[in-house]
């Protein structure tokens, strides 16, 4: 059985990492930059070990001292949280390799669906409807102009090694596609350190969905509900809701079976995420599979009473998932608080945090690792915290998000609270009438 687990994390994932493994008397390891010294995570860990300065590659991405850490640590597991290289094959690989289990899918099963052309044309194999694009990388300008004919325009370009919205750019017009290209290559490259890139068919207005899973080591592989995540902003997420306000029952189960059967074709363990873009007739299409948590996945925690860390614990561990009967209940919300600035292009507002006082109260939960008089620091991903609030219904859980936001201050730093009091309010949001383009459409929100 695992008894210390190293978080290849930082923040407030990792700091919700540490409280499942005290819950199940798992000693814990936390790594941190030379500008996370201060941050919670840290502090409530069982021990620390500093990997680096403040530059992401020399710390939370370099593979050679998170693997000393766990060495000198004595930890017999990693746990690698999201983003970072928690969807890395070869630090999966290499975990193996130094006798430490990683809590999370096997190193191929990271590889098959973080390709995206490789996870499009497994899905296309598993009978899950894909987007018409390209089954391989595009080699030239000629060729991307030659499929772009073929499916016809809008397309969007995509990254195939990509996520969180990098490398993509939408293109309406024959004119536009070779700035759009090389624009997105570029971006790509920067990111990923790969620039392939791949086309598909542009689904107008389409929303947001995606289905989470489970499977264990036995075979055992279950659907936990689906997530809304259509509001969002340069492709990323702002705002998710669990049940979706927007899809009927005979679509959410044929999407929970896509995603069973897609788990299955490449023996997935651990838990995922399925993504699908659905169009305004309730046609789904496969967008990507994440093999990792997902930030927002506390909004599914609230309404099926499932711990995920501790299921993700329990597959590496080798024993069955404990939850095969789950029900939904009631209607959960979860809102990003960003150090960010909604009125100037979402500028990073980071800094000091000069005042800090939290939301509480029935059904409210706050997944944060900052406090006044600590300092956001301008290198990382700008998260504050992550509000989510429970209720019976999505008009109760929407009035409580907005009694929490109230609630929340947060004064040092520009965020996000005004501008999601503002789309609560919204009469588009509140009879779910947007699509993934909201934020670009919705100017009476001052966004």
């Amino acid at each position: 059985m695992i008894e210390k687990i190293l978080i290849a994390n930082r923040g407030e994932i990792a700091l919700r990492i540490i409280r499942t493994c005290k819950e199940l008397g798992i000693k814990t390891v936390a790594v941190y930059s030379t500008v996370d010294k201060n941050c919670l995570h840290v502090r409530f860990a069982d021990e620390a070990v500093c990997i680096g300065s403040g530059d992401s590659s020399a710390s939370y991405l370099n593979i050679p001292r998170i693997i000393a850490a766990a060495e000198i640590t004595a930890a017999d597991a990693i746990h690698p949280g999201y983003g970072f290289l928690s969807e890395n094959a070869e630090f999966a690989e290499i975990c193996k390799d130094s006798n430490l289990i990683f809590i999370g899918p096997e190193p191929e099963q990271i590889r098959q669906m973080g390709d995206k052309i490789v996870a499009r044309n497994n899905a296309k194999n598993s009978g899950v409807p894909i987007v018409p694009g390209s089954e391989s990388p595009i080699s030239s300008l000629e060729e991307a102009e030659k499929i772009a004919d073929e499916i016809g325009y809008p397309i969007i370009l995509k990254a195939a090694a990509g996520g969180g919205g990098k490398g993509m750019r939408a293109v309406r017009e024959k004119s536009h596609l070779e700035m759009a290209l090389q624009i997105a290559k570029n971006e790509a490259l920067s990111a990923f350190g790969n620039d392939d890139m791949y086309i598909e068919k542009l689904i107008e207005s389409p929303r947001h969905v995606e289905i989470q899973i489970l499977a264990d080591t036995l075979g055992n592989i279950i659907h936990v509900g689906e997530r809304d995540c259509t509001i969002q902003r340069r492709h990323q997420k702002l705002l998710e809701e669990t049940p979706s306000p927007f899809i009927n029952d005979e679509t959410r189960l044929k999407m929970e079976e896509a995603s069973i059967n897609l788990a299955k074709s490449i023996n997935y363990t651990g838990a995922g995420t399925v993504e699908f873009l659905v169009d305004k007739n309730m046609n789904f299409y496969f967008m990507e599979m994440n093999t990792r948590l997902q930030v927002e996945h506390p909004v599914t925690e609230a309404v099926y009473d499932v711990d995920f860390i501790k299921e993700q614990i329990r597959i590496a561990d080798g024993l069955e998932i404990s939850k095969k009967d789950i029900h939904l209940n009631g209607h959960s919300i979860e809102c990003r608080i960003n150090a960010e600035n909604p009125d100037n292009n979402f500028m990073p507002s980071p800094g000091l945090i000069t005042a800090f006082h939290t939301p509480g109260g029935y059904g409210i939960r706050l997944d944060t690792h900052c406090y006044a008089g600590y300092v956001i620091p301008p290198n990382y991903d700008p998260m504050i915290a992550k509000l989510v609030v429970h209720a019976d219904t999505r008009d109760e859980a929407i009035k409580r998000m907005l009694r929490a936001l109230d609630e929340f201050v947060i004064e040092g730093v520009k965020t996000t609270i005004p501008l999601f009091q503002k789309i609560l309010t919204d009469k588009k949001f509140i009879e779910h009438d947007y699509d993934t383009n909201y934020l670009e459409k919705r100017e009476e929100i001052e966004v």
